[in-house]
């Protein structure tokens, strides 16, 4: 399963966030896809206030503060 992590540089709850993916990813088979979005001016504009930004599916599943029981819950259901 692709999970798509948007991020940026001197961001610390984004270095949090792919602490938690890291540790996500040695439980399940997970694949990140990191996209910093100062590379992208869509990006920039529609995650810039929210990062980090975790895509599942589509699916924003969390921003901002990330919870790793929150996001294990979801990992855990989309791989169902």
């Amino acid at each position: 399963m692709d999970i798509i992590f948007y991020t940026r540089d001197q961001c610390s709850l984004c270095v949090d966030a792919k602490s938690i993916l890291t540790l996500l990813q040695n439980d399940y088979p997970i694949h990140i896809i990191e996209k910093d979005i100062e590379s992208n001016e869509e990006w920039t504009e529609k995650y810039g206030l929210m990062i980090p930004v975790i895509e599942i599916d589509g699916e924003i599943v969390q921003s901002g503060i990330v919870d790793l029981l929150i996001l294990e819950e979801k990992v855990k259901s989309k791989l169902l």
